[in-house]
């Protein structure tokens, strides 16, 4: 469940284009009010205006009702502000119990349950149960599917995970979130970023607001030893998240620094840690490498690599 935890603890794939012969493949990208109201969410996300990120991302689920992505970001700018969860979860609960046949409510209501977990109170149980119940009313709701993979992941079960995100992208193969979780478990699980970053390179074309995507292929690229896209990337993620609200924002600099490093860049190492600092993201990490380069760690003579963080 990283890509949740993040959001949590800040308070996810690509969307390839269907070939044009294939009119009956699900892409939600390709419609542009769902893509309108997401990307203004999400710049409000990242700038953190979470209230204004709420009634974005819940117009946007207004159009597409289970996008995953949409569902994410809507109960991680509600865990911002104290009780909107709950608030969320309430009303959730409220229309479940007038739809108790909606695929779409139990969904919706799962995941919300899966980020009350994140929070500290446990639901997992519930969440379990209601994307069970969607499965049952729809067996190959992708929503459904991303959600158990999310759950596996979190359990550390990589093959079962892999298994849910696949069916999911069975159904929608644009879906943003199965894309960017099957990326990590072939990028840290199944150490192979090169198809790992065939789920996600296009992404950014797609949904271009969405920083922490950025970070991801940036990482990607840097195991691949493709050092200038890589910090492009970086880069771009840096400037995308604007508030140091998600993974790009709390993680891109010292992304930058190992990056640098490894090219024996150590001024434009120093720089970008000292960022790191001042914008009060990776904190403890950026004061260890600066301490270690003071110490002469990656000065000319040295190859030695920076241990990434996580």
């Amino acid at each position: 469940m990283k890509k949740l935890a993040v959001l949590v603890a800040c308070a996810l794939a690509c969307g390839v284009a269907a070939p044009a012969a294939a009119s009956s493949v699900r892409n939600d990208y390709a419609n542009p009010a769902f893509t309108a109201m997401l990307g203004a969410g999400l710049k409000a996300f990242y700038a953190r205006d979470f209230s204004s990120a709420s009634r974005d991302f819940e117009k946007a689920l207004s159009i597409v009702p289970d996008n995953t992505l949409a569902m994410s970001f809507l109960n991680a700018a509600a865990l911002q502000t104290p009780g909107n969860l709950e608030t969320l979860i309430d009303t959730e609960e409220d229309a479940l119990g007038k739809t108790p046949n909606s695929y779409t409510a139990h969904v919706r209501l799962a995941f919300s349950y899966m980020f009350a977990s994140l929070a500290g109170r446990n639901r997992d149980i519930d969440a379990r149960e209601e994307l069970t119940t969607a499965l049952a009313l729809d067996p190959k709701a992708q929503a459904a599917h991303v959600g158990l993979g999310i759950m596996r992941e979190n359990e550390r079960s990589a093959n079962r995970a892999k298994i849910e995100f696949l069916a999911a992208l069975a159904s929608d193969t644009n879906n943003v979130l199965a894309r960017e979780y099957l990326a990590t478990i072939y990028q840290v699980d199944l150490k192979d970023p090169q198809r790992g970053l065939a789920y996600v390179i296009d992404i950014p074309n797609v949904v271009p607001d969405y920083a922490d995507i950025y970070y991801h292929v940036a990482s990607l690229l840097d195991d691949l030893k493709q050092p200038d896209a890589a910090i492009a990337y970086a880069t771009r993620g840096l400037e995308t998240d604007i508030g140091h609200v998600g993974e790009a924002g709390q993680h891109g600099y010292t992304l930058l620094a190992r990056i640098y490093l490894d090219q024996k860049k150590i001024a434009d190492a120093r720089r970008v840690l000292k960022a790191s600092i001042a914008a009060d993201t990776d904190v403890a990490y950026a004061r260890t490498l600066l301490r270690r380069i003071d110490a002469g760690a990656y000065d000319a003579k040295s190859s030695a690599r920076p241990p990434p963080k996580n």
